[in-house]
């Protein structure tokens, strides 16, 4: 199993930098971040700079969207870092949620991502659209990995993706997501053992679980905001599993000036039981069983939110402890 980390670019951006380098120099395989620029600062730019002083870790977003960016500028700001640095890129792509919802926008639909990702594929990788083409990189190559809750986003995921980007870790409803993706892949007539996956999820090792819950409950907020959208359009019939609707009733909206930080004050509607199943929280042995759990799966990666108050030393434990175990 790889182990990637996901960084949020908050200023100074030497520090992100310095975190990614950390990063491969412990043996993680991707440093993913967060694509929301108003919030945060413009990754692509700091993805420049992240692979100039790296030589092996794979750097993308967790997650890009269609809406932020024309198609075809998204397409290029890859083949150029690929041609710099060498193939080095990864698309992580989803209709979009803090990036569109914070500038008073919408998410995209899913038949806008789909066809975003035909084009950013056909052009990244060297391919003609609409009579369009990156004539200067025909080598580039990218895979698109998509993130997606809903039955209809997971369907999409099947049918044409790379790999799938569940942001969550329960093993439970990881089974029920990959085995949706896994069956649209196979209606579509494709391989789906092709599909890579990963789990991506807060991760914080030491033995304060109290403080642990509090400094990662945010992230069921951050989730809560895609359930509450998936449960406006199928209710809460079985659509997706129960598990992943019932903490949301006592959802009462949310500040996305908040978004992905610990202390969310929109996020105390998160139990401790969700927190627990959604991150991965405790010693490293708590570590190791979930990630043993998910590979059991068919989990290809797991990336670690890091966006608490010991970054560096869960940064380390993964390197020390976690990936020699895993790899």
């Amino acid at each position: 199993m790889d182990i990637g980390v996901v960084l949020q670019c908050d200023p100074p951006s030497s520090a992100v930098v310095d975190l990614a380098r950390k990063a491969e120099d412990l043996g993680y395989s991707h440093v993913w971040t967060f694509d929301s620029h108003v919030l945060w600062q413009e990754p692509f730019v700091l993805y420049s700079k992240i692979l100039a002083e790296t030589s092996s870790v794979v750097v993308g977003p967790m997650v890009t969207n269609p809406g932020t960016r024309d198609w075809t500028v998204i397409a290029s700001q890859f083949a150029t870092l690929n041609e710099m640095y060498g193939n080095r890129t990864v698309c992580g792509i989803g209709r979009g949620d803090s990036a569109l919802r914070y500038i008073g926008r919408k998410p995209t639909t899913l038949a806008e991502l789909r066809d975003c990702i035909h084009e950013v594929r056909a052009l990244a990788n060297g391919g003609t659209v609409r009579d369009l083409r990156l004539a200067w990189a025909p080598d580039s190559r990218l895979d698109i990995w998509v993130a997606a809750y809903g039955p209809k986003a997971l369907a999409l995921t099947g049918e044409v993706a790379d790999g799938y980007i569940l942001q969550l870790a329960d093993p439970d409803i990881a089974a029920w997501m990959i085995a949706a993706v896994r069956s649209a892949a196979s209606d579509a007539g494709r391989d789906p053992m092709a599909i890579k996956f990963c789990v991506a999820a807060p991760a914080y090792v030491g033995d304060d679980l109290a403080h642990q819950r509090d400094q990662t409950r945010w992230f069921g907020g951050m989730v809560g905001n895609h359930v509450a959208d998936i449960v406006a359009r199928y209710g809460t019939d079985g659509a997706v599993p129960q598990a992943l609707t019932e903490y949301i009733k006592a959802r009462q909206g949310y500040d996305y000036a908040e978004h992905g930080r610990a202390g969310n004050s929109h996020t105390t509607f998160v139990p401790d039981e969700v927190v627990d199943r959604f991150c991965v929280l405790g010693p490293v042995e708590a570590h190791l069983e979930r990630l043993a759990a998910l590979r059991a799966l068919g989990v290809d990666q797991f990336a670690l939110y890091l966006q608490h108050d010991d970054k560096e030393a869960t940064l380390e434990a993964y390197g020390k402890h976690v990936i020699p175990a895993v790899s």
